[in-house]
C-alpha cells in the first residue's frame, strides 16, 4: 500500500476521480509497495486498481495505452539502508552538523536502478534479487571493491561471506546488465587482489558491461578510523599504464576496453585526457569516468557556435574545484576566445569543509566559495559547477546559490546547460 500524494490535472487518474490521499493497495491484484511496482504493474492497457478510502475499498477500471501513466504522484520511496562498514565510507567521514539525508547509507537496489547508485548487493536477498528478474530492474550499478573474500570481508566490513559472486551469476544469467566499481585503497584492494577482482568480473562479459576503477577519496575528518592514504603520483601513473595493458587485452578478446579510470587519474598524473575511443559506451560518465571527454568532445563539435558578441563587456567568474582547474583552462576556455567582449575568470576553490586532499567540484561548499571569492571582483556573473546543489537546490552545507548571490552581490547561476549555450545564459542576467 502507497499513499498518492497528488494526481497530475487532466491524466487519466484525474479524469477516474482517484484523490491525492487516497491509498494505492493493488493493480490487478499485484500488492503495490512504491514506485517501480506502480510502473511495472501499471504498464498494462487494462488494469484494476484498487483504491483505499477513508475506510473503504474501490475498484477503479482502467483501459490506456499500453506504459501509458495512469497519472499517480506517489509519496517517495522510503530508502534501504547499508549495514555495511566500509573502510573508506564517506559517510563516515562526514563532519558533525550537516542535514541529517548526508548521514544515510545507500543500499537501495531500486536507487541503482532508477538512478544509477552505487550497491554492493550485500543486503540483497532472494526476495529482491527475485523481484529485480521479474521487473527487470537493469542495469544496475554495484560497488564490488574485491572479489577476493579476505579482502573483501575487510575493505565492507563484513561478518560473513555476502555470496556476492553467486548473486552475480543469478542477476547476469537472468539478463541483468551491471557495471561495476572499485574504489582503489593502496596496499589493500590494489596490485595482485585488483587484477584478480578484474578478472573475475570480466568472466561476466557482457552481463557485467564495464567495471570503474576510482581512486579513494579521504577527508579531513577521519579521527578513529581505519588508517588510509591517498594513492601516490607514480601510483597513479603506474595505473594508467596497467589499466591500458588490460585495455588491450580486452580489446583482443571482447572488442570492448571493459575497465576505465575515472578522470582524476589522468588529471593528477599530468596526463591528457584520452579520446572518446578509449571510453567505448561511457558507461559510467556519473561516476567521474570520462566526463572530461565528453566536455570537450562537446565543444569541439560545438566550436562554430562559440563565435559571437555581447552588448557590452562581460566578465563572468567560473567557479570549480582544484582537480578540474587545469582541464578546464587546457582544454575548455580557450574554445570561447571568439565571444566578442565576453572576459571569463577561472576560479579554483579549495576544498577546507572536506579537507585538501577532496578536490573535487561536486563536493564544494557554499561556505568554502563564500569566503574565498568575498572580497574579489567578481564581475557580472558567477557560475557555479553543475552536480553541486541537491534536487531541492542546496550545497552540502546547507547554502544555496540565492544565499551566495545575496552575500557576494553578484548574480549565481548554476551551469547545467550545454557549453554552446553559454552565451545565452549571460545574456539573461545582463
Amino acid at each position: 500500500m502507497i499513499t498518492i500524494i497528488n494526481i497530475i490535472p487532466g491524466s487519466i487518474a484525474d479524469k477516474s476521480g482517484i484523490k491525492p490521499g487516497d491509498q494505492l493497495l493493488t493493480i490487478n491484484e499485484q500488492e503495490i509497495h512504491d514506485y517501480i511496482d506502480y510502473r511495472y504493474y501499471g504498464a498494462e492497457e487494462v488494469l484494476n486498481m484498487t483504491i483505499h478510502r477513508q475506510g473503504h475499498s474501490y475498484v477503479y477500471e482502467i483501459e490506456k495505452e499500453y506504459d501509458e501513466d495512469v497519472g499517480l504522484i506517489l509519496e517517495e520511496m522510503k530508502l534501504m539502508c547499508c549495514g555495511n562498514n566500509c573502510l573508506f565510507c564517506f559517510v563516515h567521514q562526514n563532519p558533525k552538523g550537516m542535514r541529517r539525508a548526508l548521514y544515510v547509507k545507500d543500499e537501495d537496489y531500486r536507487f541503482s536502478f532508477l538512478y544509477g547508485n552505487y550497491i554492493t548487493l550485500t543486503r540483497v536477498d532472494d526476495l529482491a534479487l527475485n523481484r529485480i528478474i521479474q521487473q527487470k530492474l537493469s542495469p544496475l550499478y554495484v560497488s564490488v571493491h574485491a572479489t577476493d573474500w579476505a579482502v573483501r570481508k575487510l575493505l565492507l566490513g563484513l561478518k560473513k561471506d555476502d555470496n556476492l559472486i553467486d548473486k552475480l551469476i543469478f542477476l547476469t544469467k537472468n539478463g541483468i546488465e551491471i557495471h561495476a566499481q572499485i574504489v582503489v585503497c593502496p596496499g589493500i584492494n590494489d596490485g595482485s587482489v585488483l587484477g584478480k577482482t578484474i578478472g573475475d568480473l570480466a568472466k561476466f562479459y557482457p552481463g557485467v558491461g564495464s567495471v570503474a576503477i576510482v581512486p579513494v577519496g579521504l577527508t579531513r575528518h577521519r579521527a578513529r578510523l581505519y588508517p588510509l592514504r591517498i594513492l601516490t603520483k607514480n601510483e597513479i601513473k603506474n595505473m594508467i599504464l596497467y589499466v591500458n595493458k588490460m585495455q588491450k587485452i580486452f580489446r583482443r578478446r571482447i572488442k570492448t576496453g571493459f575497465v576505465y579510470l575515472s578522470d582524476e587519474f589522468f588529471i593528477r598524473a599530468g596526463f591528457p585526457v584520452p579520446g572518446e575511443d578509449y571510453y567505448d559506451d561511457f558507461y559510467q560518465i556519473e561516476n567521474g569516468v570520462g566526463e572530461f571527454r565528453r566536455m570537450i568532445s562537446e565543444l569541439e563539435h560545438v566550436s562554430s557556435d562559440m563565435s559571437g558578441s555581447l552588448n557590452r563587456p562581460v566578465k563572468i567568474s567560473w567557479i570549480t574545484g582544484r582537480l578540474a582547474y587545469e582541464p578546464l583552462k587546457r582544454y575548455i576556455l580557450s574554445r570561447f576566445d571568439g565571444v566578442i567582449n565576453l572576459t571569463i575568470q577561472l576560479i579554483p576553490i579549495t576544498n577546507d569543509f572536506f579537507g585538501k586532499s577532496i578536490t573535487v567540484s561536486g563536493l564544494l561548499v557554499g561556505g568554502d566559495i563564500y569566503y574565498q571569492l568575498k572580497g574579489r571582483q567578481l564581475g557580472d556573473l558567477v557560475l557555479l559547477p553543475p552536480r553541486i546543489v541537491n534536487h531541492e537546490g542546496y550545497l552540502l552545507d546547507n547554502w544555496t546559490p540565492a544565499m551566495l548571490q545575496d552575500k557576494l552581490n553578484v548574480p549565481v547561476h548554476v551551469y547545467t546547460e550545454p557549453f554552446s549555450e553559454l552565451v545565452n545564459v549571460v545574456e539573461k542576467y545582463l
